[in-house]
């Protein structure tokens, strides 16, 4: 029986993690799901607090992020290359079919591959990843998650409250005629220095 006290014990041995992982995101399911959580259409996802945690002490070898449609922030874009070196990748149509060809070309590239969707539609591709023997994590809001995605995956992460943020949104100016109307003083108090504005990630 040993007779060392606790503090006097020999510490454990570091496990060094060298595990790579791709990060793949479905923008237009993520936002809806943390817009209609939140019922307000300028809540959007915080990368900064997500990301790491989705990581732990894991390298990131892959961020992309898939949106449907043409009208995407170039400052999103700007951001995730200064932060991740990821990249915003525009879709015809839904992003399933994109994020799954990639999915599928970086099977053989890493060791995790995370997805940020809650849609059914990724459950056959959840499958198909896993015999490849790549560990597949799905990431989503618990209210918008398919039940069979989540099972199907080796891990769930769950977005809550502390990876969303709110765009604050700049003050509309007031009709030049009205403006004729006001003083000075008047004048600084309707139009105080618009709000900084927010992009994703």
């Amino acid at each position: 029986m040993s007779t060392n006290r606790p503090e006097e014990a020999a510490a454990a041995p570091v496990v060094t993690i060298s595990q790579s992982v791709a990060i793949l995101v479905d923008g237009n399911n993520i936002e809806r799901s943390i817009q209609d959580e939140t019922g307000d259409p300028h809540t959007l996802v915080n990368f900064d607090t997500l990301v790491p945690r989705l990581l732990g002490n894991r390298g990131l070898n892959r961020f992309v992020y898939f949106r449907e449609g043409k009208n995407i922030s170039s400052k999103l874009g700007e951001r995730l290359y200064q932060h991740y070196h990821g990249s915003v990748r525009p879709c015809h149509k839904s992003a399933d079919i994109p994020l799954t060809i990639k999915a599928m070309q970086l099977s053989s590239k890493v060791d995790t591959i995370i997805i940020l969707s809650g849609d059914s539609d990724y459950v056959e591709l959840v499958r198909h990843l896993k015999t490849e023997g790549v560990r597949v994590e799905i990431a989503a809001i618990p209210s918008s998650t398919s039940h069979v995605l989540k099972e199907e995956a080796d891990y769930y992460h769950e977005i809550s409250r502390e990876d969303w943020y709110k765009v604050p949104q700049k003050r509309g100016m007031p009709h030049p005629r009205h403006r004729q109307h006001r003083n000075r003083g008047q004048r600084a108090a309707h139009n105080p220095p618009p709000s900084s504005g927010g992009e994703e990630g």
